[in-house]
């Protein structure tokens, strides 16, 4: 088995696309004519957008759709920078909602979160 990507259920399909190239560089490698399913160009791994009509079709019982009221999903997306502040930087300017301010972890990594 391998892994082959991430999909993530979003309200709307090109405004995901929009915030993603906006707030963290990346490019839209394929979006269907039907604007329900999109995906990121991300390297051996695809980052994609799938509106949430095509979530239910696909999880009958029902899902959490994300709320920025409500907790986040407990489900991690992460971007490898040279420079975090200025990548968190960017995503606020895109958007973006602060959740962790660039840190320094006690192993030397630096960290932040934000959400989309």
């Amino acid at each position: 088995m391998k892994f082959s990507y991430t999909i993530l259920y979003v309200k709307n399909v090109a405004e995901s696309v929009a915030f993603y190239e906006k707030a963290f560089s990346l490019k839209q490698r394929f979006i269907h004519e039907s604007g329900q399913y999109a995906e990121m160009e991300t390297g051996a791994i695809s980052l994609a957008f799938a509106c949430y009509e095509l979530a239910h079709s696909n999880l009958p019982q029902g899902f959490q759709e994300n709320n920025l009221f409500q907790l986040p999903a407990g489900i991690e997306i992460g971007f490898v920078t040279d420079n975090v502040a200025v990548a968190f930087s960017q995503a606020l300017e895109a958007g973006a909602l602060a959740v962790v301010n660039p840190k320094v972890k006690p192993w030397g990594q630096t960290i932040a979160y934000v959400r989309d």
